[in-house]
C-alpha cells in the first residue's frame, strides 16, 4: 500500500539509540532482534528504540531546559532502559550515572513500563532521578518516504553503555540481543545470517568507520547531521535502488535496497 506524495501521512517522531563498549577485539554496538510475529520487521537485527510518548514532553518540560533535554532525547533514555534494560539516568543533583544495583532494584517497574502498567515519570520519581540526555550524541535523522502508510520521524543517537549494566532484551518486542561489530552484523546480513533493514544497514556501515567508542562520538560530534528521507530511483534484480542525500554522509548517492525502505508500523532503527 502507498499514498500519495501530495498528501503524505504526518510522520510520527521516534528515537533509537545505539549502545556502545570497546571490547579487545574493536568497538561493539547492542542490537536486538524483533520477535517472528511483529508486523514490521520481523526478524530483523535492529538497534534499540521506539516512538515519542506523550509522557516524554512532561517529563522533558519538567526538566526546566536542561541540556538535549526534548521529548525525543527523553524518548531515547525511556525506550533504552524498556528494550535492553540500560538506564540512561542520574540521581539529581549528581553526575555520575546510576549503578547496576539501582537498575536491578527496578526490574519489576521496567517489566510494568513494557507493559504500559507504569508511568516512565513516576519511576523516575520513586529514584529522584533525572534522565542523562546530554550523554546522547546526535548520529542521523531519517523520515519514513512520504509514499509509506506509517511513517516516523526518527532521530538516531550514539551514547556509551554504562560498564556495569546488564544490556538485555525485553522478552517482548525483542526476543534475542547481541553485542556485535558494525562490520560483523554487516557481514552476517550480506551473507544471509541475520535479517536486516536499509535503515539499518547504512548506518552500520557508517558506525563501522571507526574503530572506538570515542572515535565514534567524536566523529558525529563534528559531523551535521542531514536528514534522508529515501527516494526510490528504479527497480533493479535483487530489488530497488534508493536515493538519498550525499550529504549525509553514508558515502553515496544511490543504494541498493533488497527491502522495504521504513514503512510499516514501527520507526526506523
Amino acid at each position: 500500500m502507498s499514498v500519495s506524495p501530495a498528501s503524505p501521512v504526518s510522520a510520527r517522531a521516534a528515537a533509537t539509540v545505539l549502545l556502545l563498549r570497546d571490547r579487545p577485539q574493536g568497538m561493539e554496538v547492542f542490537m536486538v532482534v524483533r520477535h517472528h510475529e511483529i508486523d514490521f520487521a520481523s526478524g530483523a537485527l535492529v538497534f534499540p528504540g521506539g516512538r515519542v510518548d506523550p509522557d516524554d514532553a512532561a517529563i522533558a518540560e519538567a526538566l526546566g531546559g536542561a541540556s538535549h533535554a526534548t521529548p525525543i532525547h527523553v524518548a531515547a533514555v525511556r525506550e533504552t532502559f524498556e528494550e535492553c534494560g540500560v538506564l540512561l539516568a542520574r540521581r539529581r543533583g549528581e553526575q555520575g550515572l546510576v549503578g547496576a544495583e539501582v537498575v536491578q532494584r527496578l526490574e519489576a517497574p521496567r517489566a510494568a513500563l513494557c507493559r504500559r502498567e507504569a508511568a516512565f515519570a513516576d519511576i523516575l520519581a520513586a529514584e529522584d532521578l533525572v534522565p542523562a540526555t546530554d550523554l546522547l550524541v546526535h548520529f542521523a535523522h531519517w523520515i519514513t518516504p512520504r509514499t509509506q502508510p506509517k511513517r516516523f520521524d526518527t532521530h538516531f543517537f550514539l551514547t556509551v553503555a554504562p560498564e556495569d549494566h546488564l544490556a538485555l532484551h525485553d522478552g517482548g518486542e525483542a526476543v534475542d540481543s547481541v553485542w556485535i561489530r558494525p562490520a560483523d552484523a554487516l557481514d552476517d546480513a550480506a551473507n544471509g545470517r541475520r535479517k536486516m533493514i536499509f535503515p539499518t544497514r547504512l548506518n552500520l556501515m557508517k558506525l563501522a568507520r571507526e574503530t572506538t567508542a570515542e572515535a565514534s562520538i567524536g566523529a558525529a560530534r563534528s559531523a551535521p547531521v542531514i536528514t534522508v528521507e529515501p527516494e526510490f530511483v528504479r527497480a533493479v534484480p535483487g530489488g530497488r535502488e534508493l536515493r538519498i542525500p550525499l550529504a549525509a554522509g553514508y558515502g553515496g548517492e544511490i543504494f541498493l535496497a533488497h527491502d522495504m525502505p521504513a514503512s510499516g508500523g514501527a520507526p526506523p532503527r
